[in-house]
């Protein structure tokens, strides 16, 4: 099943059960996907990879808006984008552990031959691609410096 029918089958649902919050926020995953779909030049479906990336942004900026709602005490704005991206997260592969994120990144450093932070362009972008969907850019980022540097 691809995510366009898993979220209209969960839209189904959340209005079944009068689930307003929830709803919303499928609506607002399905509404990302048509407007993908219907951009110039793409294709008629979205591929997996595309949906994920898709869904990963959208994560991006519900993290962000709540971080900025709460630093302006705006709590109501915060928690509603906090429960859309519990929704979106719902689609999204597991995350994976600092110590198992650590662990892959290690193995790419290995595989790749990085010696230091020189190589760090190179590292990010196997790890970047590898890791796709189950790790934060940011944390891939902080250890690779980390792994790099010591």
């Amino acid at each position: 099943m691809s995510l366009k029918q898993q979220i209209d089958t969960d839209i189904k649902t959340a209005m079944r059960s009068k689930n307003k919050e929830e709803l919303q926020a499928l609506r607002s995953i399905k509404s990302l996907i048509l407007l993908a779909e219907s951009e110039k030049g793409a294709s008629e479906n979205l591929s997996e990879d595309a949906e994920m990336k898709l869904l990963m942004k959208a994560a991006k900026q519900r993290k962000e808006s709540a971080e900025t709602y709460k630093s302006n005490g705006r709590e109501e704005l915060a928690n509603a984008e906090l429960l859309e991206l519990e929704v979106i997260e719902r689609y999204l592969p597991k995350q994976m552990s600092e110590a198992e994120l650590k662990e892959k990144l290690t193995e790419i450093i290995e595989e790749l031959g990085a010696s230091g932070p020189q190589d760090m362009g190179k590292v990010m972008g196997t790890a970047t691609k590898k890791l796709a969907g189950k790790a934060d850019g940011k944390m891939i980022s902080q250890l690779v410096k980390e792994i790099l540097n010591s």
